[in-house]
């Protein structure tokens, strides 16, 4: 299987992302999906500057979309990262499977926005990542939330129960 990680982060491409997660899981590339970050030159060089033994790819939700298909048919290994969970569900309502081999998609830092809910520590959802959320797991994904890979973790079923 071509994917070995999948995580939703506000950050997106970070120093944590390169150096907890991708020593404990294999890697051998990044895919971030972000419009606002694939559209910002300045702000892609900075990501990809973050990673300096990794090949990095930072694409809009559409390039995406296009490319992921031949990303996933490949012998590789790819963390797919996103930085909403709505983005990850535009993704499989296009046919994009996002199936992967530890069988999990990672949350990590969502920050607190304006009509946001928190929901765990640096982490909150606005209504339309709720639905989102709420979609990929009716889906049959498993969601967790940890922030590093030696930290405790919860479900979205339980992270669900808190928001009213």
């Amino acid at each position: 299987m071509s994917i070995s990680f999948v995580r939703i982060d506000d950050r997106v491409i970070h120093g944590q992302l390169v150096t907890r997660w991708a020593k404990e899981l294999p890697c051998d590339g990044i895919v971030a999906i972000d419009d606002a970050v694939a559209a910002d030159p300045l702000l892609s060089s900075v990501m990809k500057g973050a990673v300096s033994d990794t090949k990095v790819w930072l694409f809009s939700t559409r390039t995406a979309i296009e490319k992921l298909p031949k990303v996933i048919a490949s012998e590789k290994r790819y963390f797919i990262i996103g930085k909403s969970p709505v983005t990850l569900q535009l993704l499989e309502q296009a046919g994009i499977s996002l199936e992967n081999s530890n069988g999990k998609i990672n949350v990590g830092p969502m920050s607190a926005r304006a009509n946001t809910t928190t929901i765990g520590p640096n982490q909150s959802v606005t209504a339309e990542e709720r639905e989102a959320f709420d979609w990929l797991s009716a889906q049959g994904h498993q969601i967790e939330f940890r922030l590093v890979p030696d930290s405790s973790s919860y479900s979205w079923l339980d992270a669900r129960q808190k928001i009213k």
